[in-house]
């Protein structure tokens, strides 16, 4: 008999060689990820101490327009790297992992935000950041810069590399808060001095990647008889895959940016957007601190779905949502007690936060991190296009509600339908779990 090697194929593993690498993962990459959620939090406080209301407003939606596009067009690359390569490496495949297909959506969805941003410059400019340039040149160059990060961030989890995963993170929030820092002590001033750390935040994270490559062949197109048959690796079943996520990314920042771009065009004070976005943080932070669980779960259980482990799964599932229901009743007692004095320390300006609404916004945070776990076991299970549907449903209520609800009060509408929305999504998500759960036992 003939060895792999033999054969042209990459050298096999089993998969039960592999160290569990899901619980491992997690803790590492958390202390990154934590620590990066703190300081993102920071760069904001000393923001809006740095700046006037209005321009403090303009960083926030700089933020929000960002990391509504990135999260759209380039998490389903990493989504779709994580569990390709974990899905290979489970089944022994180690080498030549597929990467053009990820190569092609990237560089096609960076070319795409290119061409859209400089057809429509001058509208952006007026519409978006009431006629400043400097805002408009650093959403184009922080856009593009963050389809490399987001490429290297896939590959990371995928090869369950989740220290430097952390590392490139954190090196992109520290870098960023630093920007924020110099003008606070007053060795830079002004909105663009602030706003240029957002742009260079990502570019500063690819220092990781000489030290993920070193060592290490980089990985390429294996040749046909490397692939198995079902191997996710395919452009047209990697575009399917990734077009069911990018529905998912877009649903989730609709969630999270929708409201605060509704309530600049809405709302009379023109201060609001911000203290919407304040409030936003609250769940923010944690989707960033988990998003390191997330980010293991995924490669872990997509392994786990390649080599029929269904109880494994099912407790990797189990953990991780007790841990959320622990981690979300803290922050709802946190809230309950000192969050309005939280939020004015932190944030300052003349607006009173109620106390019921941040409660509500930390419920409702508890459901977001529900409904990101129960996702990753779609995807693993290869559900992405219920989970999709799940989602967009979800979104377009809470924008429903926003638009019709009969509330007088703004950040009370944004509170009430943030919870009640996440709520309904997690037991959407849920029930698309249960349903095909028996299918793997």
């Amino acid at each position: 008999m003939t060895s792999p090697q033999q054969d042209g194929l990459p050298s096999a593993r089993p998969a039960e060689a592999e160290p569990s690498s899901y619980g491992r993962g997690a803790r590492i990459l958390s202390l990154g990820i934590a620590t990066t959620g703190l300081v993102t939090f920071a760069f904001f406080s000393l923001a809006s101490h740095a700046l006037e209301e209005v321009e403090y407003k303009g960083i926030t939606l700089l933020w929000s327009v960002m990391f509504l596009i990135i999260s759209i067009i380039y998490r389903p690359v990493e989504q779709l790297l994580s569990r390709t390569i974990s899905t290979r490496r489970a089944r022994g495949l180690e080498g030549a992992h597929p990467l053009r297909a990820a190569i092609v959506i990237q560089l096609a969805s960076a070319t795409l935000f290119l061409a859209v941003a400089l057809a429509f410059r001058e509208r952006i400019e007026r519409d978006v950041f009431d006629g400043s340039a400097a805002l408009y040149w650093v959403l184009v160059v922080g856009v593009m810069a963050y389809a490399a990060s987001y490429f290297a961030r896939g590959w990371l989890a995928g090869h369950s590399r989740f220290g430097l995963y952390g590392g490139l993170v954190l090196l992109e929030s520290c870098s960023r808060c630093l920007f924020a820092l110099a003008v606070v002590i007053g060795v830079a001033s002004g909105q663009t001095a602030v706003a240029l750390g957002i742009a260079a935040a990502p570019l500063v994270s690819l220092v990781v990647v000489p030290w993920a490559l070193r060592g290490r062949r980089a990985d390429g197109d294996g040749p046909p008889a490397a692939r198995e048959a079902g191997d996710p690796g395919g452009l047209g079943q990697s575009t399917r895959f990734a077009g069911a996520v990018l529905a998912i990314m877009a649903a989730e920042q609709a969630l999270l940016n929708f409201p605060v771009v509704a309530a600049d065009v809405t709302a009379q004070d023109a201060a609001l957007a911000g203290f919407v976005f304040n409030v936003l943080l609250i769940t923010r932070a944690p989707l960033q601190l988990f998003q390191a669980i997330q980010t293991s779960l995924l490669p872990h259980l997509s392994g786990l779905a390649a080599t029929d482990g269904s109880e494994d799964f099912a407790r990797a599932l189990r953990v991780t949502l007790l841990a959320i229901a622990g981690f979300a009743g803290l922050v709802v007692l946190g809230l309950a007690t000192v969050g309005p004095f939280a939020m004015d320390l932190l944030f300052g300006g003349d607006f009173a936060y109620g106390r019921a609404g941040l409660v509500l916004v930390g419920l409702g945070m508890g459901f977001h991190l529900t409904a990101g776990t129960l996702n990753q076991a779609a995807l693993a299970r290869g559900r992405a296009g219920l989970a999709a549907a799940a989602w967009l449903g979800c979104a377009a209520l809470f924008l429903a509600w926003l638009l019709l609800s009969p509330l007088d009060d703004p950040l009370l509408e944004v509170e009430a339908g943030y919870c009640a929305t996440t709520a309904t999504l997690a037991a959407a998500l849920w029930l698309i779990e249960r349903r095909a759960a028996p299918r793997e036992a």
